[in-house]
């Protein structure tokens, strides 16, 4: 039957492709009538749309992956297939959705997730593709429809896994536009996302402007901000492991992650001995002249990081200054003092600066300072499990790793689910399904209490 005449395309503006549309006005229209059908079409539905996204982006993972770096010349593909599988594999569904029941001597109340309707999805150029497979299948396992606003150094690749999903959709028999987006996205297109009265919740996944702008709208935000994970290594961890923990997740898609280790702090006694484990684990150590001739490239006169070199390779970074080295190298290593830009910002780029400390306490109180209260990710490499109780009470992030790679905070090589928005500045901190959600109660008094 031809989607022209097929009930659940019914009042759907024309003018899309796979979800993507000329003119935003129609992409929200599109989402609302999409709602509107997932809603109509029950439980069932949700479940056998989700596992048909999860079967084409494991499919398509390798391509889209391709494409995100083409489209924006950062990171790098077999990273970020990682990322793609990691989003379909362990984002949670509609089985997230379970709901509480209260039963005593005066009846029943339960409390159930309702949807919010339609989301406005903004989303970053670092995890273009796995933040729409994220998106797609927690938003939609909790009833809602997405209408994306791709980041401007991500539109193609966006645009892209939104089709593929939307193509997805369809075959399983679930409504076409669930999520759309507009073929040219501006400034303007974004504003009017951000307030149009049909947009019922809006989550924003990047920069501090686009936290702000989304926090400022006068609508429910979810938001996600940076990032300035700092690692701590004393004197009782495991040097070897801690080495190559901290080498795979600092250098993990050329360290675009906001949940990458981007500073380290290491007690003096072993500071030597964790240097020479990194160079081992494939880390490149960088003398002083070399730091500070990468860091007249790297920093713009206002102390920000130079997004000309954001997401390249250790091999990109180092030929700028004249060095070589060999394509083995995942991560650029220097030793430097706490109050360098190297430290105190979030590069996104495989550089990890190492500040000696005194002791342990010294370690603390330098990554707290570093991670500027963003409230997002801290790892500690250590024996003792008083320092990671010590260390997680006082750093107050919303994800906390314990002797291993930063991604083990969201299911890799680890338990729990995964996650692409990481919201710290509204604390919701690791979305999932029930995070687009709304919480419904209903009591029954003196009803359905059968004991």
């Amino acid at each position: 039957m031809p989607l022209a005449s097929s009930p659940v395309t019914a009042g759907v503006p024309s003018g899309g492709n796979d979800g993507i549309f000329g003119d935003i006005e129609d992409a929200i229209n599109a989402s609302v009538a999409a709602q509107v059908q997932l809603t109509a079409m029950g439980m069932d539905m949700r479940k056998t749309i989700v596992a048909a996204i999860r079967q084409t982006a494991l499919a398509e993972s390798r391509r889209l992956a391709e494409l995100a770096v083409a489209d924006t010349g950062m990171g790098r593909a077999d990273h970020k297939q990682a990322k793609n599988d990691l989003a379909t594999n362990r984002t949670p569904g509609p089985e997230d959705l379970e709901p509480e029941c209260f039963t005593g001597d005066h009846g029943m109340t339960f409390v159930d997730y309702a949807p919010f309707g339609v989301i406005g999805s903004l989303t970053p150029c670092t995890n273009p593709t796995s933040t729409i497979i994220n998106h797609g299948i927690a938003m939609i396992s909790a009833g809602n429809s997405v209408v994306f606003g791709p980041h401007p150094a991500a539109i193609q690749s966006t645009l892209e896994a939104i089709r593929v999903l939307n193509r997805a959709i369809v075959r399983a028999g679930g409504p076409p536009n669930l999520l759309t987006s507009i073929a040219e996205p501006t400034l303007r297109t974004a504003k009017i996302l951000m307030t149009h009265p049909k947009v019922n919740l809006l989550v924003a996944t990047g920069g501090t402007s686009v936290v702000k702008a989304a926090m400022t709208s006068g609508k429910r935000a979810i938001a996600a901000g940076p990032g300035n994970p700092p690692v701590i290594v004393d004197e009782t961890a495991d040097l070897p492991k801690a080495a190559r923990d901290i080498v795979a997740g600092a250098s993990f898609d050329n360290n675009m992650p906001c949940i990458c280790e981007k500073e380290c702090f290491v007690v003096q006694s072993v500071a030597d001995r964790l240097i020479l484990e990194m160079q081992h684990a494939g880390a490149y150590l960088i003398n002083r002249q070399h730091v500070d001739s990468l860091t007249k490239i790297l920093i713009t006169e206002d102390g920000h990081p130079n997004r000309d070199y954001v997401g390249k390779s250790p091999q990109v970074l180092l030929n700028a200054i004249g060095l070589s080295v060999p394509a083995n190298i995942d991560l650029v290593i220097c030793e430097t003092v706490e109050e360098h830009p190297f430290v105190q910002e979030e590069l996104l780029m495989p550089i990890l600066a190492i500040v000696r400390v005194s002791d342990y306490n010294a370690a603390v109180e330098a990554a707290i300072r570093a991670e500027h209260s963003f409230r997002h990710t801290a790892i500690i490499h250590t024996a003792r499990i008083d320092r990671i109780t010590d260390f997680a009470k006082r750093i107050r992030v919303n994800l906390f790793v314990a002797n291993g790679p930063c991604g083990a905070a969201l299911g890799t090589d680890a338990e729990g689910y995964s996650a692409m928005t990481i919201a710290g500045p509204t604390g919701e901190g690791a979305c999932r399904p029930r995070t687009f959600s709304t919480r419904r109660r209903v009591a029954l008094p003196g009803s359905l209490r059968v004991l």
